[in-house]
């Protein structure tokens, strides 16, 4: 009946006044917006690529030790006394500074930053008080995490322009394009050293210990043709490094203990002795440490709940809140920081002062993912190198475009459902305004996956006289605007996905394996995957929980598929809160293009507003054959 999927009319809920903090964030968020109305920020212009290859290098034996000099006399840093921070959960939370601040921590330097856009990310330079976005790379491939040298001169950062992820320095001021790194492997994240000759990154790469092939941390010189040495060997996974500036400490990301945690590796010291478990922290997850310039703070994000935190961790005062936030990067003079904010379907980008964290630059909306941000003392020419420069004037070109086929005698503000051709499902159509943008992503992803991902669907559009699951009755498949992928290549090896948390729901990221195992497509996966099956496993957490983590991170490459539908305007849905106790309920197969539109008024625009509000059917009162004695009372 259609009364279980919408109510003919739904009251309004009373509001709930329980949480004043949120309500104050929402507050000064449209205070933000606010800003941006008023012209505070310049809004940024539309932001791609540079040319030109050198090569060199391949990988080396590992080291027992490593001796590794810099060519700078270093600074002595101060021995590592980590002592545990308890955890707390803090929600998303900004605090306004007041105008006179703004322009004081921000117009520093260069900021460059990753971005996708159009399904590819390419670097973008910015300044907020005098450059908007920038593009500097362009093309059909993927430019990410930039590292500007400590000089200001160069950018080095990962791109698979070749076919293959590999190392690459870009010289400012001309433009010149040098590969770093020539191998099969992918290579990227790159980390100046303080005296910028030699480049520390992550490999994915075989480890000596392990059958399967591995993320660990390699040190590479920059302008000198040798092999580059490993700084770990380790069979769990060690990646995103930071050079210290003062020379002789790593910080890196790793889940040899269960899960991510933020370590340090002393080049003073040999073995196992030289990595330091510096987080400590076994609820959270961590990633993307970053020194402040002087080299005596550490900052790092952290996910903690579906909180999603910035801290800044120093000798003397140890872990401090910053904000909220998923990739830092400290100013030149380390009074502010610039962040990437995450939501589940949104990238922001924002920044903190330092050391009082107040919101700095309001939430900028970002038109896909950042993968990589840096921060320097850098500027680009006022006359841009002819490879920058045509980048620059780059305009990408969509690959889709919403069409209407023709319909005779349609009411009006009313759309059709068109047949999708060579696509297995039980209802094989769509709304006529997403259907070209569902054939332009299932291409793109049989381009990039190497296989046909898309071509079997467990649900397309749903009648509305059809019954969904419990808890799924104003489902975005009856509106024609969302489909449900064939989850069976999750059970034969073929998908993963990791749940991700946003304030108290649950979202899915989902990957895909890639048919090309040899590095030409996708990337190694950074995270453990979710494993459904282990809830029938005996095991009563796996059982309460509706599954648990996969025991080690999945090998291999993979292909983002979240990521690339966001590029086609496809959003993820949150699991439902019975999802621990129902497969169906975890809905990591559903995605939607929802255009703004809310449920009910997408419902519209395929049926008339009679067929959301048919009464619900009321019993009558049950006769009884014979009359009820009235109640007495007992003696």
């Amino acid at each position: 009946m259609l009364e279980d999927f919408y109510p003919p009319n739904p009251q309004p809920k009373e509001p709930r006044h329980n949480h004043p903090r949120l309500l104050r964030a929402g507050r000064i968020i449209l205070s933000a917006i606010f800003l941006f109305a008023t012209g505070f920020i310049a809004l940024p212009k539309s932001p791609a690529q540079g040319n030109g290859l050198n090569s060199s290098n391949t990988s080396a034996p590992v080291a027992e030790e490593l001796d590794f000099n810099l060519t700078h006399t270093p600074t002595p840093s101060p021995e590592l006394q980590v002592t545990p921070t308890p955890e707390s959960t803090i929600l998303f939370q900004l605090q306004l500074a007041p105008t006179s601040a703004l322009p004081s921590p921000l117009n520093q330097g260069l900021l460059v930053l990753s971005m996708s856009e159009g399904g590819y990310s390419h670097l973008f330079a910015y300044q907020p008080m005098s450059l908007p976005f920038t593009r500097l790379t362009d093309g059909a491939w993927d430019d990410i995490t930039p590292a500007l040298s400590p000089d200001g001169k160069y950018l080095a950062f990962a791109s698979n322009r070749s076919g293959v992820w590999d190392l690459y320095i870009l010289e400012l001021s001309s433009g010149k394009l040098t590969r770093l790194t020539d191998t099969p492997d992918y290579d990227a994240s790159p980390s100046w050293s303080p005296d910028g000759q030699y480049l520390v990154y992550e490999s994915y790469c075989a480890g000596g210990n392990s059958p399967a092939n591995n993320l660990e941390i390699l040190l590479q010189p920059v302008f000198e043709p040798t092999a580059p040495v490993p700084l770990s060997d380790n069979l769990a996974a060690d990646f995103s490094p930071a050079w210290s500036p003062r020379g002789r400490q790593i910080a890196f990301i790793s889940d040899r203990t269960g899960e991510r945690e933020v370590w340090i590796a002393d080049l003073d010291q040999v073995g196992e002795e030289r990595f330091t478990n510096l987080s400590q922290s076994p609820a959270s997850s961590e990633a993307h440490p970053a020194w402040s310039p002087d080299g005596e703070r550490l900052a790092w994000a952290s996910n903690l709940d579906g909180a999603h935190n910035l801290y800044a961790w120093s000798q003397d005062n140890g872990r401090q809140y910053i904000g909220s936030g998923s990739w830092p990067v400290w100013s030149p003079a380390g009074n502010a920081f610039f962040t990437s904010l995450s939501d589940p379907n949104l990238t922001y980008l924002t920044a903190y002062n330092y050391p009082n964290p107040i919101l700095a630059f309001p939430p900028l909306a970002m038109p896909g993912e950042i993968s990589g941000i840096s921060w320097g003392e850098a500027c680009l020419p006022e006359a841009l190198p002819v490879s920058l420069a045509s980048a620059a004037l780059s305009t990408p070109v969509p690959d889709w475009q919403a069409a209407l086929a023709p319909a005779e005698g349609l009411p009006a503000n009313r759309q059709q459902l068109v047949s999708l051709e060579s696509i297995l499902a039980p209802y094989p159509k769509l709304h006529d305004l997403v259907d070209e943008s569902f054939l332009a992503l299932r291409d793109r992803i049989g381009v990039e996956a190497g296989w046909d991902f898309l071509s079997v669907l467990e649900n397309a559009f749903v009648p509305i006289t059809v019954p969904l699951p419990p808890g799924m009755g104003n489902d975005w498949l009856y509106t024609g605007r969302g489909i449900a992928f064939n989850p069976a290549p999750l059970y034969a090896g073929w998908m993963a996905i990791i749940p991700e948390q946003f304030g108290g729901e649950t979202y899915w990221r989902v990957y895909l394996r890639a048919r090309q195992q040899d590095g030409t497509q996708g990337t190694p996966l950074f995270d453990r995957s979710w494993e459904f099956a282990t809830r029938y496993s005996g095991d009563p957490a796996s059982y309460e929980n509706g599954g648990s983590l996969a025991q080690e991170i999945p090998p291999g490459y993979w292909i983002d598929f979240t990521d690339l539908a966001s590029a086609y305007n496809w959003e993820r849905l949150p699991a439902l809160s019975t999802w621990h106790a129902v497969y169906t309920a975890a809905r990591f197969n559903e995605f939607v293009l929802r255009e703004g539109l809310d449920w009910q008024t997408a419902m519209l625009e395929l049926y008339p507003p009679e067929a959301l509000m048919t009464p619900t059917v009321a019993a009558p009162p049950t006769l009884t054959p014979t009359p009820t004695p009235r109640w007495t009372a007992s003696p």
